[in-house]
């Protein structure tokens, strides 16, 4: 018997061709440099889902996006007549309270707000998430830059306030851009932390209320945190990093509250850290977003 042998090529498996062909698996998780680069070429995408999220916010009632405006100032009056008038004491030691109040109310809102917001922002965004692919991470970062988008409008409302309680113009008032800044990084890193979590068990989602109402009262919003002393509890309490945004804030506005190099040190701690270990805590999980 006579055999012959031929050359015959096997053809190669779907994972030689896929790798071949540089094509990646749908929903999976990329590298991280590949997951940094997909996010920056789509920032268009987050830009513009954020200014219709923004624009849509309020978009029910007759006076539209005023209430963007309008809520903050309303609380802000509704505490001042109660700690500035009726509790007179909580304020005697800020001799512009009104100004202090105002810059607390709309910071710990913006944060709040963005915590809140980004919390359900993966179980809002599924049918886009399911429908097409894109770095999951487009949707916290859309979320945090739709409450940036709104909180911008107040800024006027902030400077108006203080200008009118006498506060100077001076060159300080331009560090209000930069906490601003550090402000919005902390926000985003807090969203990609809140985001994951509440898409991993759901009843996370409502327990987000109660965290943020425990740092309107720990925050030293409508009082000055001095009054904790210097022991640990007030040490604890001043540099929570809720807290450390809102004396920035402050400090830009507020003459008499200090610029201190300590609380902007404190500020880009937190900015840097929570920002850089929650992107790659929601990294982590790419793959399992979107899917039940």
């Amino acid at each position: 018997m006579l055999v012959v042998l031929l050359d015959v090529t096997l053809p190669a498996s779907g994972a030689d061709l896929a790798r071949e062909f540089s094509l990646t698996k749908v929903g999976g998780r990329p590298p991280l440099g590949t997951y940094l680069r997909q996010i920056w070429d789509r920032r268009h995408f987050a830009r513009n889902l954020a200014r219709a999220k923004a624009y849509t916010q309020n978009q029910g009632g007759y006076l539209g996006q005023a209430w963007v405006i309008l809520t903050p100032v309303l609380w802000a009056v509704l505490y001042y007549f109660v700690f500035g008038v009726l509790l007179k004491r909580v304020s005697d030691d800020i001799h512009d309270y009104a100004t202090f109040l105002v810059v607390g109310i709309f910071t710990i809102r913006y944060l709040s707000g963005t915590l809140s917001h980004a919390a359900r922002s993966l179980e809002r965004s599924n049918n886009l998430i399911t429908s097409l692919q894109f770095p999951r991470a487009l949707i916290p970062i859309a979320s945090a830059l739709s409450d940036l988008y709104q909180f911008l409008p107040a800024v006027g409302v902030l400077f108006g306030v203080a200008l009118a309680n006498g506060e100077p113009v001076r060159p300080h008032l331009l560090l209000f851009v930069p906490a601003m800044v550090l402000c919005f990084g902390f926000a985003t890193g807090i969203s990609f932390f809140a985001s994951r979590l509440v898409a991993m068990v759901s009843d996370l989602g409502e327990l987000i209320p109660f965290f943020n109402r425990a740092l309107f009262y720990t925050s030293g919003v409508f009082f000055s945190l001095d009054r904790y002393g210097e022991g640990w509890v007030g040490a604890v309490m001043k540099h929570q990093p809720f807290a450390i945004y809102l004396e920035l804030n402050r400090s830009a506005l507020v003459e008499e509250i200090p610029i201190e190099a300590s609380t902007w040190l404190w500020g880009a701690f937190w900015a840097v850290l929570t920002l850089g270990t929650g992107f790659v805590f929601f990294w982590r999980a790419e793959a399992r977003y979107g899917r039940g």
